[in-house]
């Protein structure tokens, strides 16, 4: 009898424990887009506050890298960097040195002084540069120009008109920073998206979770379904800014040598470890196009891609091409 009493308690206090385990999901409006994080957690409190960390998360790194808010750290290092070098912290000094990288190994088809253009750009009114101002401006469109001090972490502009975005690479820096968060607070199942970027820690409790990519020219639909854990999913399409003109449609992607829109594909989805790496391949491979683009994805270890192209016909990375 007195064993059965203490199987009951203990029964009980199982039960009493795990009363408040459950999923536990945020969405806020951060960044220029749509954040949402979803996780398991062991207890309401842990579950709100795992949330609430990961937005702070965010907006602390909207705040440093935004190049839309005049105090952010990138917008006072666009304002004075091409008259003198800049200090800067290490934080942004790093993930300038890591996009310059990724610009030495897609061969300059990610680079984030597209924004010297960029910037003439405003797709909600429907305003595209001139000939004449995109021929002026061209040649500030050079990642080799930004000169980087590794010693006192300081950044100089080499041509007078460059402009920074990583508007093609801090989604994902902060969907991972996230996430190594999340695992710090013992979280072990979480899904962090941040517009086209998406971060998963662990599974969904025994099932993958499933991550759809969206048909560029129909927001209700999905193009392709994707069973993923423990993975990085970043898709880049040109429908996110975009405007119409006389047929033409002029969308965010610019192609470094010339600053227009790419026009090869519709959009790009890499898979990979990173957020960090997938955000950047994902725009690189948007704009190398089908062929350049496949290549550089089938040289990288552990990084595959989906491409479709402006025919609306879907093309695969040699490992996933393997694995249907």
């Amino acid at each position: 009898m007195r064993l059965f009493f203490y199987v009951i308690l203990f029964i009980s206090s199982l039960s009493t424990s795990s009363v408040f385990a459950d999923w536990y999901r945020s969405d806020k409006a951060i960044m220029g887009t749509q954040i949402t994080v979803e996780l398991w957690a062991d207890s309401q409190e842990q579950g709100n506050l795992a949330l609430k960390l990961a937005m702070a998360e965010m907006h602390r790194i909207d705040e440093l890298m935004s190049p839309y808010k005049n105090q952010s750290e990138l917008s006072k290092l666009n304002q004075s960097a091409a008259k003198k070098p800049v200090l800067v912290s290490s934080e942004l000094f790093n993930i300038i040195k890591k996009s310059i990288e990724i610009s030495e190994l897609t061969q300059g088809a990610f680079d984030i002084t597209s924004a010297s253009i960029g910037f003439l750009y405003d797709y909600r009114n429907k305003h595209k540069p001139s000939e004449q101002s995109l021929k002026n401006k061209l040649a500030a469109i050079n990642y080799q120009k930004l000169i980087l001090n590794e010693n006192v972490h300081s950044i100089y502009f080499a041509h007078p008109d460059i402009k920074v975005d990583l508007g093609g690479i801090a989604k994902g820096y902060a969907v991972d920073n996230v996430l190594t968060l999340l695992r710090r607070y013992k979280i072990s199942n979480a899904m962090v998206t941040a517009g086209g970027d998406t971060g998963l820690l662990g599974d969904r409790r025994g099932r993958p979770w499933i991550v759809g990519i969206r048909d560029p020219r129909n927001k209700d639909k999905q193009a392709v379904q994707l069973p993923l854990q423990n993975e990085a999913l970043s898709t880049s399409g040109d429908y996110e800014r975009y405007f119409e003109e006389n047929g033409v449609r002029y969308h965010h992607i610019l192609h470094p040598k010339t600053g227009r829109s790419v026009s090869q594909v519709q959009s790009v989805s890499i898979i990979g470890s990173q957020s960090i790496m997938t955000d950047a391949l994902s725009t690189s491979v948007f704009v190398l196009g089908v062929k350049s683009g496949l290549a550089l994805i089938n040289s990288l270890e552990g990084y595959d891609a989906i491409i479709l192209d402006k025919y609306r016909k879907l093309h695969y990375s040699e490992e996933l091409m393997a694995s249907q």
